[in-house]
């Protein structure tokens, strides 16, 4: 309503000095105003800032979460897919240590999977435990998880971050960056693959998001045919709830597989532990922090092998070791302290093993991504170390997609001899027939 027309019942003239008066409270609150909207854009440009420093978007931007939409098929199919894995790549790696997230490799395996199709997706879901299960439910299910696993505890520090980068002026579905932006928090970036600098770009992302543990996996130049990466790099620290003594580690003997004895340090601990066993291995658990994460050592018994052991791990023996362990008094612990590096590992031919081959050919359907794109590698890396004080651990994975070569053109170029004919088409028949032997006689 326009002051101007404004008429009350009892109309009072105002003198010169309230009006001043009210000139001046008028002009404090627009005052107010710009104030407010000068500190609430410095804030909200605090806050990007803040959030691009890490270079990921966990935890930055996805703090809440639903415990109650994580579905327990998407955890199981997570923990098959975990053993799985693991299985296979101790069969090809029997005589190696060996160190991996499972849970980073599906992670970005399940960012490929928003753009797959037809068999592809088939194959992929097969190998990732998704049969049956809808893409929302999982992707519900992963955004919950992923913001649960990002939670804080003071001993306890665990950041997930996911990243998509793709080639400069190769148009990427909207929709496909989209949801990996919305499920998996992934920062996405456009980069010139052809500057020499842009592999250092994103090893510095893969470095940042794991403090420095990983530091490179994409080795420069960049092919030409490559168009995209995904990639997921896990960080985690963790402080043992009762940590082992320092003073009572001593040098002790590891009789490894292979038989040959080791050197190594062993710590030790003596009194209560959560401790189990079962047929052919024992088992105890090593809280971190509050006690919401875990490390379970399993020890087969003497005589078994642990490649044995491996071949028959699967989700269910691992609920039934779980299940085993209780407090228990009077236990001697006595644990290596390591460490292991591993990678970088191809995993391609592992998964396509696994059954997830046609991911990794030019008859791959990303078409959800683009067209005339495929799976050309999995990169994973993964180091951990354990001591006295906890365990600290990163992994990376890359899923590099390159684009299928374009079919090569049919070509005819008849520079040796050759058979010519003349032909009647109506009737089929043939007028003339010859043979072009001798190039020097037809000029």
């Amino acid at each position: 309503m326009n002051s101007k027309t404004m008429s009350f019942p009892h109309e009072t003239k105002i003198t010169d000095q309230a009006s001043k008066t009210i000139n001046k409270i008028c002009y404090g609150v627009d005052t107010m105003k710009r104030l407010l909207k000068t500190i609430i854009s410095v804030s909200l440009s605090i806050g990007l800032l803040a959030g691009c420093s890490t270079g990921s978007m966990f935890p930055g931007n996805i703090r809440s979460y639903d415990r109650g939409k994580i579905d327990e098929h998407v955890v199981r199919a997570n923990n098959d897919f975990a053993f799985n894995v693991f299985r296979q790549l101790d069969s090809e790696d029997g005589e190696k240590n060996i160190f991996i997230s499972p849970l980073s490799i599906s992670a970005a395996l399940t960012m490929a999977y928003q753009g797959a199709g037809s068999t592809t997706r088939d194959a992929m879901a097969e190998t990732l435990g998704y049969n049956d299960m809808e893409i929302e439910k999982i992707n519900e299910s992963y955004k919950n998880l992923l913001g649960m696993l990002n939670r804080k505890d003071k001993k306890i520090e665990l950041n997930i971050s996911n990243s998509i980068w793709y080639r400069q002026g190769r148009k990427i579905k909207d929709e496909f960056l989209s949801v990996n932006k919305d499920i998996f928090g992934a920062s996405v970036s456009e980069l010139d693959f052809s500057d020499p600098e842009s592999a250092d770009k994103i090893n510095r992302w893969i470095s940042d998001s794991t403090k420095g543990k990983i530091e490179k996996m994409i080795e420069p130049p960049i092919p030409a045919d490559v168009v995209m990466y995904l990639i997921n790099a896990i960080y985690f620290k963790g402080e043992w709830t009762e940590k082992f003594d320092k003073n009572l580690t001593f040098n002790s003997e590891f009789h490894s597989g292979n038989g040959r004895v080791s050197d190594i340090m062993m710590m030790y601990k003596n009194g209560n532990a959560e401790y189990g066993a079962g047929d052919q291995w024992k088992a105890v658990r090593l809280p971190y922090g509050k006690g919401s994460m875990s490390m379970y050592c399993i020890l087969p018994e003497e005589g078994i092998s642990v490649n044995d052991f491996i071949a028959d791990m699967n989700t269910e023996k691992w609920e039934q070791i779980k299940g085993s362990i209780s407090e228990t008094e009077d236990v001697v612990l006595q644990i290596p302290r390591f460490k292991i590096d591993y990678g970088i590992k191809e995993l391609k031919d592992s998964l396509t093993a696994m059954g997830m081959g046609e991911a990794f050919t030019g008859g791959a359907d990303f078409s959800g991504i683009r067209e005339d794109i495929y799976i050309s590698s999995v990169m994973h890396k993964a180091v951990v170390e354990v001591n006295e004080e906890g365990s600290e651990a990163a992994a990376a994975t890359v899923v590099e997609m390159t684009e299928a070569a374009a079919a090569e053109p049919i070509m005819f170029i008849a520079d040796r001899p050759f058979v010519f004919i003349i032909a009647d088409d109506e009737t089929g028949s043939v007028l003339f027939m010859g043979k072009v032997f001798d190039g020097a006689d037809i000029g």
